[in-house]
């Protein structure tokens, strides 16, 4: 007598792959992304195919966040060393001979255009993480100094580009996997004190040293204004201190409770540059007010933390590190660019994850949430 087993239906088969995702995690994100669709389909309506692109993009990082999740910690060490050597020698491939566009030489041409130093948001925490693995236990002081010279070679090789915002996320996720891994705080004290005394003598003596003519040192000349527009934006109000104060404006008359949906005018009669992009947490708050970047900022908060307690409880120093750098970058993420827009933080290129428009950054999003995902599901395992 045979017997015939009844094949399962592909909805159960497919439980198994959804099995380990952190239930809070994913629900912080659809926080954000519905605060995005919402805010992308009223600054973007009249912007072209923005807001249908901008849905397109999130489903192909929730595509990637999702493979990335299948793939354990383990994997994911392997790639580390291959993937960050990868990435420096293509940006020292666009230093000789990258593509050009408005100033900035970012881009190389390897049949299709890409932008390198995107690979190393991810590939700088992979490197870090998994050079502290392999000195687990027996850490010196010279360990430290191998992984700083690992951040500072891509870190530069991107500022020369220049990619100043880009440039800023990948020393901030370098920098979160050295403090991690029990940097000591007799290193980290001096240059934090000589960067607030940098920032003091700056503000102090602003009509000095941002007179005409004055010339700063390492900075490039459209990075020094930047930094002298934020402390005094009035002085070119249609030029250089324009996004800004425009900015400002979006964000102080929006009020408690907003304009309401698709009433912002500052945002409809086009008043806010790169609306859809870097701008546009002050067309959010326009419309929906301080009420609504509560909601903004707690969602973000709810993320971060929930970031922070799967590195915690990872089982492997290279899960906790990686864990915990992913988790900075999107703190980095949302603290620039929202502090850009309010007028505390010069200008930088970098889009608010969820709510700015973007491909390759969602792309990057979804790689970090991936990762986010494979430790929750590696912690559980374990």
């Amino acid at each position: 007598m045979s017997v015939v087993f009844e094949k399962p239906p592909l909805w159960r088969r497919a439980i198994p792959l959804f099995r380990g995702f952190d239930g809070p995690l994913a629900f912080a994100v659809l926080l954000l992304v519905c605060a995005g669709l919402l805010t992308m389909y009223s600054s973007g309506y009249d912007h072209g195919t923005r807001f249908i692109d901008h849905g397109r993009n999130m489903l192909l990082a929730g595509g990637i966040m999702f493979v990335v999740a299948q793939v354990p910690p383990q994997r994911l060490m392997l790639a580390a060393v291959p993937l960050y050597t990868i990435g420096v020698t293509l940006l020292v491939a666009v230093a000789l001979f990258g593509i050009t566009k408005k100033g900035a030489q970012r881009w190389i041409n390897l049949g299709v255009v890409i932008q390198p130093s995107e690979i190393l948001k991810i590939a700088m925490p992979l490197m870090l993480a998994w050079w502290f693995q392999k000195r687990e236990g027996q850490l010196r002081s010279l360990d430290f100094i191998v992984a700083g010279l690992l951040l500072i070679v891509p870190v530069g090789l991107i500022m020369k580009q220049p990619d100043l915002g880009t440039s800023l996320l990948v020393l901030a996720a370098g920098l979160a996997v050295i403090f991690f891994a029990g940097l000591s705080w007799k290193l980290i004290a001096p240059p934090v004190l000589l960067a607030l005394v940098g920032i003091a003598l700056v503000v102090g003596f602003e009509s000095q040293i941002c007179a005409d003519g004055v010339r700063w040192p390492v900075l490039h000349d459209y990075q020094q204004q930047r930094i002298c527009t934020l402390l005094d934006p009035r002085k070119d109000p249609l030029g250089k201190g324009f996004h800004i104060i425009q900015g400002m404006i979006a964000i102080g008359s929006g009020g408690v409770t907003g304009k309401g949906f698709m009433q912002g005018t500052q945002t409809h009669l086009e008043f806010i540059p790169e609306r859809t992009t870097d701008f546009i947490f002050a067309a959010y708050s326009e419309e929906f007010g301080l009420l609504g970047n509560l909601f903004l900022i707690v969602s973000f908060v709810f993320l971060i933390l929930r970031g922070l307690m799967i590195a915690l409880e990872a089982p492997t120093l290279f899960s906790r590190l990686l864990a915990g750098s992913v988790t900075t970058i999107f703190f980095t993420y949302a603290f620039v660019n929202i502090g850009m827009v309010s007028g505390i933080l010069p200008v930088v290129g970098v889009p608010l994850p969820f709510i700015s428009y973007g491909g390759t950054a969602m792309v990057t999003l979804g790689m970090a949430l991936g990762i986010l995902m494979s430790v929750a599901k590696g912690r559980r395992v374990v």
